[in-house]
């Protein structure tokens, strides 16, 4: 009996879900469709799996898994009647239209394994050699993790909790997708006070549903962020989030929030913290608006920790010391690791990631700087003065700690460095 059944239950369900009530799909379990298309589900949150990326070559289906930020190679279908059925499974079970092959098509699944609850955004889209479907994975257990589990420094970690406590004011997190950000406003959000603050979010889309007290709007093509935005300041909120500040109305309706008593917390695409300034007002806000309302930007990467069953010392190449701008001092008494590769690790060397931050706190001379519009170097000199430490030096610490790699950080961060 294959690895997805058991006796009379199943230990992986799709989950079917119409007017607020789950049942199970249907389908023959026998089907062998069915059995690999659970398979796969399986195999993806046994490895810790993000994505599942179902490609379609001109004589297969390539199935690949994301780990780690990385994808590695899970299966490849050669029969056409499989790959078709396959591909109709996770469609169906997306609640997307099957005769639609021409256009994209954007759904969610939810499923049950070994009891656990969870769900998945599907986006399909038709190429030259048929359809390919991207799956997030969406593990609420995961968005439950805790600020400190995150791997802030010490001292941006107590900033940003002090930050969180403030009654108004635009907290906001930048760096690519992919870098963690939303994980970290989860992680924010489950320290606030739920039961005694109205909170309520606008996401595109809604990852993880929080199990009580938090209003989750999604967005859609008639409920646009600016849209909902403007609603939800009807409903009595005291935290908003922000899922992306992707336009000027939402960032002035965001700002607005902020001015009128609102803690908002949201993401915004920047190379790094001191950026999130020109960015704003690129993006048509007011430098004395700006100074009024952003407490705190905090950038932040991801990067991979090294295997800890087969990690081995490694000697960095002069490139890498010059990169990470390791001194003598340091280098003559510092130990470097690397992994070289085991079955725990999947031979990459390297098994979970953790985050590098940066967090600039907008303090009174940095307001001044913001009204008089200063440049981002002369924001940088008064930060650094004031004791602002780079995503590059919170990297380099995490190199020094045998955590990661110098190689990992330095693509992680290089283009986001401030440059001497």
């Amino acid at each position: 009996m294959y690895a997805g059944m058991r006796g009379s239950g199943r230990v992986f369900r799709i989950l079917m879900r119409h007017g607020g009530i789950s049942r199970e799909m249907g389908g023959e379990e026998l089907s062998l469709a069915v059995q690999r298309v659970d398979q796969m589900f399986i195999e993806a949150l046994e490895r810790g799996a993000s994505d599942i990326h179902m490609h379609p070559e001109r004589n297969a289906l390539r199935i690949r898994f994301r780990i780690d930020g990385l994808l590695h190679e899970y299966d490849v279908i050669t029969q056409p009647d499989l790959i078709q059925a396959m591909i109709s499974r996770v469609k169906l079970a997306a609640n997307m239209h099957l005769d639609e092959k021409r256009d994209t098509q954007d759904g969610r699944i939810d499923m049950e394994y070994m009891d656990r609850r969870l769900s998945a955004r599907v986006s399909c889209i038709p190429t030259l050699n048929g359809e390919r479907i991207a799956i997030r994975l969406l593990d609420p257990a995961r968005m439950q993790v805790k600020l400190d589990a995150l791997g802030m420094p010490p001292e941006v970690l107590a900033n940003w909790r002090r930050a969180l406590q403030t009654a108004y004011g635009m907290l906001v997190v930048t760096g690519p997708t992919g870098s963690g950000k939303t994980s970290t406003l989860y992680a924010s959000l489950h320290t606030l006070d739920r039961v005694h603050r109205n909170i309520v979010t606008v996401e595109d889309p809604v990852e993880y549903e929080f199990p009580d007290n938090v209003m989750q709007v999604q967005v859609t093509e008639k409920i646009t962020f600016p849209r909902a935005l403007r609603a939800m300041l009807r409903h009595d909120p005291d935290v908003i989030m922000i899922g992306e500040i992707r336009d000027r109305e939402s960032l002035q309706i965001g700002i607005q929030a902020a001015l009128t008593g609102h803690l908002v917390l949201s993401t915004l695409h920047t190379n790094n913290a001191i950026e999130t300034i020109s960015r704003m007002m690129d993006m048509g806000a007011e430098d004395y608006l700006i100074a009024a309302t952003l407490q705190c930007a905090m950038a932040q990467r991801l990067v991979r920790l090294i295997c800890p069953d087969c990690r081995v010392p490694y000697q960095p190449t002069a490139d890498e010391i010059a990169a990470l701008k390791i001194s003598k001092e340091v280098l003559s008494q510092a130990r470097f690791w690397i992994g070289k590769g085991c079955k725990n690790c999947m031979n990459t060397g390297y098994r979970g990631r953790t985050g590098i931050f940066e967090l600039l706190r907008i303090s009174p001379a940095i307001r001044e700087a913001i009204v008089s519009r200063a440049s981002g170097d002369q924001i940088l000199q008064i930060a650094l003065k004031e004791g602002f430490r780079t995503m590059l030096d919170d990297g380099r610490d995490k190199v020094l700690r045998g955590l990661t790699t110098p190689h990992e950080v330095i693509q992680a961060v290089y283009a986001g460095v401030y440059e001497e």
